[in-house]
């Protein structure tokens, strides 16, 4: 095979990675401990990827322990990577409000702090505005009385420490996965079922 021929073998295998990269889309969003969060979000189908970091503060690389002293103005935040052909960021959207209890100020379950607070980031004005109606429309349902989300503009999202990665894989007799994570995860299966990737 002569050198043209694989310089264009080449040429078309990038062209097929690029176009592949160019299908997937980020959304950023924080509604609690992120070990539940992270894992509600690799259940959906046409998500690609969840990692688990923090946002919506101004300490630049923060560690886990300074996040959770509440004093960086971060949340325990992540990163959904999504196929748009599979699922609509508004499905996204659809998943945060349904998967946690966006009237709690600072607070989700046991967790208290600004550090878990509820905040949906955008990153354009078609973002915001699908999170602004679908926080209209639970409202008007009056599914909640009063919804405490913070409807932010995403800047910067620092990866959390390695171990946070997958952590209800890696750890799924840890007390807190158990009494927490796992129930709020099998409530959220139950009521998105139509939406989950097949096993």
């Amino acid at each position: 095979m002569n050198l043209t021929i694989y310089l264009a073998i080449g040429l078309f295998i990038s062209n097929v990675l690029n176009n592949n990269e160019q299908d997937y889309k980020t959304a950023y969003f924080a509604s609690g401990c992120f070990w539940c969060v992270e894992s509600i979000y690799e259940n959906l189908k046409g998500v690609q990827e969840v990692k688990s970091g923090y946002s919506g503060g101004k300490t630049i690389n923060p560690t886990y322990n300074q996040v959770i002293s509440g004093k960086t103005g971060h949340a325990e935040a992540i990163k959904v990577i999504y196929n748009p052909n599979i699922i609509s960021f508004e499905t996204l959207v659809d998943v945060f409000f349904g998967s946690h209890d966006p009237s709690t100020l600072n607070q989700q379950g046991p967790d208290r702090g600004t550090q878990y607070r509820s905040v949906a980031f955008y990153s354009n004005e078609v973002e915001q505005k699908i999170i602004n109606d679908k926080i209209d429309e639970l409202l008007e349902m009056k599914i909640f009385k009063i919804i405490t989300t913070e409807v932010k503009k995403f800047e910067k999202f620092y990866l959390a420490e390695e171990y946070h990665q997958d952590y209800k894989k890696k750890n799924p007799y840890n007390p807190y996965i158990m009494k927490v994570s796992a129930p709020r995860i099998n409530k959220f299966k139950l009521n998105y079922s139509e939406l989950l990737k097949e096993n």
